[in-house]
């Protein structure tokens, strides 16, 4: 074997002797994004994560009653800040890693229509949403339906899902006609587009800052901080705008 490569691979075996696994929990909208993230994570450092994804609201809760949570990749930059100043998570560590998209998604082809106009129509009796107080993305679609006017005619319609995966879910398998979901769960680099979406105006609401924050409990875990520089790096920058996320 040539002594170089030999060199290199025996490195590499003994980087990987000390490699771990990292807690992470990730908002929904990037959990698909995490999981491509990932391997690319596993094949540099060796280390693996162990993922629950779910609303950043109700991680917030968790973490602060005690979850082994090392890593929190949110859904807001709030969130993170918070942690921080209440002492659950390491200060300086929080940083933004995607800028969110909203979009309004049907599972039918040709339903919405590129000014989003379907939403004022009779013909939607279920509008999806993932629920506001827990989730940056409903609280967002909120203020969509807010600036369209469209308070008092939507309201009864809104069918409110514990997480923007729920709401996709309600979508997806047609117990609502609309959903407001993250542009990353319906342009999938690899897989084709299905159904039909209205990419909302970022003047309609608020910018959707992703955060991520090293918690207390990782501060010892080698892998969490290397997740955390990972997110940071090209390869995954790449992979965040792959997946329709900001800059």
């Amino acid at each position: 074997m040539h002594r170089p490569f030999f060199a290199a691979l025996l490195a590499l075996a003994a980087s990987f002797a000390h490699a771990g696994e990292v807690q992470v929990a990730v908002a929904a909208n990037f959990a698909g994004t995490l999981a491509r993230i990932g391997e690319g994570f596993t094949a540099a450092t060796g280390h693996v994560l162990k993922v629950s994804s779910g609303s950043t609201g109700k991680f917030y809760t968790q973490i602060v009653a005690g979850a082994p949570f090392e890593v929190l990749i949110a859904a807001d930059d709030e969130t993170p800040k918070r942690l921080v100043a209440e002492g659950q998570a390491t200060a300086g560590s929080n940083f933004t890693y995607a800028i969110g998209k909203l979009v309004l998604w049907s599972a039918q082809p040709g339903f919405v229509d590129d000014q989003g106009a379907v939403l004022a129509s009779d013909k939607v009796r279920h509008v999806a949403i993932a629920n506001p107080k827990v989730a940056p993305y409903g609280a967002a679609a909120l203020e969509v339906i807010k600036a369209r006017g469209l308070s008092d005619a939507l309201m009864p319609k809104l069918v409110t899902a514990e997480s923007i995966a729920q709401a996709y879910q309600f979508a997806a398998t047609g117990n609502a006609e609309l959903g407001f979901v993250a542009l990353s769960q319906v342009a999938v680099p690899g897989r084709p587009l299905v159904g039909s979406f209205w990419q909302v105006p970022a003047n309609l609401y608020g910018e959707i800052r992703q955060d991520a924050v090293l918690l207390k409990s990782g501060e010892k875990n080698p892998a969490a901080r290397a997740l955390l520089d990972f997110l940071k790096s090209d390869a995954a920058k790449r992979s965040i705008r792959e997946f329709g996320y900001g800059p």
